[in-house]
């Protein structure tokens, strides 16, 4: 019998991934549980195994391709010995497999959209009112008939009847927008869609903080480990949301409820070949710099070496772009949503800075803050982004609160 292995529910609010490569052949055959394709979605690479033994019969799509939870991946022959087939398990929860059907025979229809439930994520249905869209009208294309912010856009770009203009020739390459570039594409449309973001920027001198890491650079080299100021960010930004919890948060938009995260889980962009990454440090307020030190370089290796487990790209609660690495000095860093804030910082460089009435030559940090205007307001973002300028021109106060 034929049995048709389907995208399973990798979790997190994921609806679709891209095959990047077919681990088995049309025509092998293969073991229950063997690994049979690997793909990307907007968090990591994964290789999928597969719910039957038998012989491939068909991949269903091309390398590269877009396929949704729920999409036939393959079929396969299924071995005479896999007549008791218990249920498919995804990575996140249950998919159920398609009941094998007979030559001929055609599918029941889908419940009328007139008796069914409207399924759309918050931020589509924020997307629909804005658009003026009736979501009841609308057919959905993602799991289960849910609603994306593509449909949406999809029934403005039919009522609209802008007529076809034909393209000017051009002599330039087209390259196709796939994989991470893809997504992190959506996903930075869908955050300025969600949101209403405002940027916040301050400089600080940090002069202190340049003196305390040369300092103990040498002793953390000889066990291994790579100092940067990102673990000092991240704690002085860490104890400064103690003080201002509005910006550790995430914004309930069905229920119009902020809710105030009791752990600080910081999400840390890492720029890979493959694009933007996010690895996310857990419980900030119970690790110290170096034990910060140690767990992002960890991470920093595997998001380049793509083999970061999907559970470590999951559930942030803060996140923090290092754009002074690469010698950015303001900017205005997108909210990785569902947080409501992020905190940009730039390159560290000597100017000139009055001190007690004198001009000297200090090391100034700058910040950028963008935060999320329905949960908070300018004067409270400017408080909290000086509280953590405060952390890091003086690295001792941190000392002061730390339990």
């Amino acid at each position: 019998m034929k049995f048709e292995f389907r995208l399973p529910d990798l979790g997190e609010g994921i609806a679709e991934a891209e095959i990047r490569s077919w681990l088995v052949a049309e025509g092998e055959q293969i073991e229950e549980h063997q690994p049979v394709v690997e793909v990307e979605t907007d968090k990591a690479l994964v290789e999928l195994p597969s719910p039957r033994a038998g012989q491939v019969v068909k991949h269903c799509h091309p390398e590269d391709a877009l396929v949704k939870v729920g999409d036939i991946l393959l079929t396969i022959e299924e071995s005479t010995q896999n007549d008791e087939r218990p249920p498919s398990y995804g990575i996140v929860g249950v998919l159920p497999e398609a009941e094998e059907v007979s030559p001929g025979e055609k599918p029941i229809a889908a419940e009328s959209k007139a008796t069914a439930e409207i399924r759309a994520m918050p931020s589509v249905r924020v997307l629909a009112r804005e658009l003026d869209v009736a979501l009841e009208e609308l057919s959905g294309t993602g799991p289960g008939g849910l609603i994306t912010a593509g449909d949406v856009q999809a029934a403005i770009s039919v009522t609209q009847s802008v007529p076809a203009v034909k393209p000017a020739a051009s002599s330039g390459q087209r390259r196709p927008q796939k994989g991470v570039r893809r997504v992190i594409a959506r996903k930075l449309l869908q955050a300025q869609q969600a949101t209403a973001f405002v940027t916040n920027m301050d400089e600080f001198d940090v002069t202190r903080l340049w003196n305390l890491k040369q300092r103990e650079e040498p002793q953390l080299a000889e066990r291994e480990l790579r100092l940067t100021f990102l673990p000092f960010f991240m704690k002085a930004t860490q104890h400064a949301l103690l003080e201002f919890p509005r910006f550790n948060a995430r914004l309930d938009e069905e229920r119009d409820e902020l809710i105030l995260q009791t752990d600080c889980h910081m999400g840390i962009a890492v720029d890979t070949e493959e694009g933007l990454m996010v690895p996310v440090v857990r419980d900030i307020g119970s690790k110290s710099i170096v034990k910060l030190a140690a767990e992002l370089q960890e991470l920093s290796a595997r998001s380049h070496q793509r083999s970061i487990a999907l559970q470590d790209l999951r559930g942030s609660t803060f996140t923090l772009s290092n754009f002074g690495s690469y010698g950015g000095y303001f900017a205005t860093p997108i909210i990785n949503y569902p947080n409501v804030a992020i905190l940009g910082c730039g390159r560290i460089s000597q100017r000139p800075w009055v001190v007690e009435s004198e001009l000297a030559v200090r090391y100034i940090l700058p910040l950028s803050l963008t935060f999320d205007h329905r949960v908070s307001d300018g004067a409270e973002a400017c408080r909290f982004l000086a509280r953590i300028g405060g952390y890091l021109e003086d690295p001792g106060a941190l000392f002061m609160e730390t339990v």
